[in-house]
């Protein structure tokens, strides 16, 4: 029965993905937690029910995850199960707080949630894909909630939400303090629809599926070579095979397709020294300008994590079998009169990112891609979709050109602007409107929700050490035997009943 519900558990957790692309069920994130709580609530004791919470946690891996496989392989189970573990402790906290604390449960179970999120956005830990909030990239008026508080915002609001549909079921009918929150969305959202200063024309050419390097280079250049004059053209990551500093002929044909507008490019290739990386390469009328290193690399994909441990994984899977180098960080460059974010892949699921650029003056945030590996998965959109997110945390428009797709472009509010999916090829060309330089508040602000979540589950732990000594994971003695005490004048038969019946409710 137990090992039954823990599969539940799992399976419940995998649910919440169905709200993301490609299903696409946004809608869904507002209520797919509500079995999961219910099943963990259901738990015997708070130890089955954090136990139930990892399964929880490992199943949301699992599924937000899948499209891993060829780079992973079996130490995708592995990263579940490690990374599933906090779920433990949000777990631990629904027993204890639903629905019987119900103001500590709107508050307390959103907070945790966040924090989890906030440990899965640090870089040494892999990075921070499927963050709940990212669900409501299609919804403009409740991405207005990024740009009060970033994507920890919006993941509260809907962790919130869930928690409040659960108290109701329960007939605890009082509480309106997640409608409160997610009415912050519509308002923020409205407040910020200003008339843009100017429009940038910014062509994304996106080659489709090809393997050769050097014939994706030339379906690059036929794409672009045909293209109406613009303002900034933008070619998927890896789109350039050679070290521009070393092919001057590469880089001679380049320039020279940067007649038609700036063209931003992206090279994967060794340098003289021997190192390997990707670079975001500015290449205008007279050359190349600028560049940007990739700062966070894919776990598996370009870097092997802790490679002394496990390496044997290149040996089972498609794992990198050399680590690339990372930059040093966030830079702007000047394309078109503008000042342009450019950011490589992975890098569009860190909000810190996207801010970070932000504040260093970008007007227009730029994301080169290819999930070439995972064409066939629910990675490309999920990917793409990332973008809008950036865009409304920002205040910035935010464009991604893919090499496989998806390829899309989004104005400040996160409003699709152009979505060219995985099974076409040529460019998309969009007018993208610049708004007036007017941070968010989340630009101003940082990841304060985040960090006063982390301030409230904290409290909370140590209220519960505490208050309620009955709710530990493992109950203490001293509690029993005061329950034991308590019971003696109900006769002998009872006591035994009840110690039973206090064994079921801790």
């Amino acid at each position: 029965m137990i090992a039954r519900a823990r599969i539940v558990a799992a399976v419940a957790g995998a649910l919440p993905l169905l709200a993301f692309p490609a299903p696409g069920l946004g809608w869904l994130a507002w209520v797919a937690l509500v079995p999961g709580i219910r099943v963990i609530r259901a738990a015997a004791s708070v130890r089955e029910a954090a136990v139930r919470g990892w399964w929880f946690g490992a199943g949301y891996l699992l599924a937000a995850l899948y499209w891993t496989l060829p780079n992973i392989g079996p130490g995708l189970l592995l990263v579940a199960l490690v990374f599933g573990a906090p779920w433990a402790a949000w777990g631990a906290a629904v027993r204890w707080l639903v629905p019987e604390r119900p103001l500590a449960a709107l508050a307390v179970l959103p907070s945790i949630w966040v924090v989890i999120e906030l440990l899965r956005s640090w870089p040494r830990l892999g990075g921070p894909w499927a963050l709940l909030g990212a669900s409501q990239w299609a919804y403009p008026p409740v991405l207005g909630l990024a740009a009060l508080g970033g994507v920890w915002l919006v993941s509260f609001a809907l962790v919130a939400v869930n928690v409040a549909v659960v108290l109701v079921l329960s007939a605890r009918r009082r509480y309106a303090l997640a409608a409160a929150i997610v009415a912050a969305g519509p308002l923020v959202s409205a407040t910020r629809d200003a008339e843009p200063e100017r429009a940038l024309r910014v062509a994304l050419v996106q080659p489709g599926v090809i393997r050769d390097p050097a014939a994706r280079l030339a379906e690059g250049e036929r794409i672009t070579g045909n293209l109406p004059p613009v303002d900034l053209v933008v070619w998927g990551e890896s789109s350039v095979s050679h070290d521009l500093r070393s092919r001057t002929d590469v880089t001679a044909r380049l320039t020279a397709l940067a007649a038609r507008g700036e063209l931003l490019v992206n090279e994967d290739a060794r340098d003289a020294s021997g190192r390997i990386s990707k670079s975001a390469v500015l290449i205008g009328p007279d050359g190349p300008r600028a560049r940007y290193v990739k700062t966070r690399l894919v776990p598996f994909g370009e870097y092997v994590p802790f490679r002394r441990a496990f390496g044997w994984l290149t040996r089972v899977s498609g794992a990198a079998g050399e680590d690339r180098v990372p930059g040093t960080g966030t830079t702007t460059l000047t394309a078109a009169g503008t000042t342009v974010g450019p950011l490589i892949c992975f890098e569009s699921a860190f909000p810190d990112l996207g801010r970070a650029a932000t504040r260093r003056g970008a007007r227009l945030l730029v994301y080169q891609s290819s999930t070439a590996t995972f064409q066939d998965s629910w990675a490309p959109p999920q990917h793409a979709s990332l973008a809008a997110v950036r865009a409304a945390e920002t205040g910035r428009p935010a464009v991604q050109a893919a090499l496989t797709g998806v390829s899309a472009a989004f104005d400040a509010r996160g409003r699709r602007l152009a979505w060219l999916d995985t099974g076409r090829r040529g460019a998309a060309v969009v007018t993208v409107p610049l708004p007036a330089d007017d941070p968010t508040p989340y630009v101003r602000l940082g990841d304060y929700v985040a960090y006063l979540s982390l301030a409230v589950s904290t409290g909370a732990a140590l209220a519960a050490a505490r208050k309620y000594p009955e709710s530990s994971m493992i109950s203490g003695t001293k509690c029993q035997r005061r329950r034991r005490r308590s019971e003696q004048g109900f006769g002998k038969q009872q006591t035994r009943g009840g110690a039973s019946g206090v064994h079921d409710a801790e």
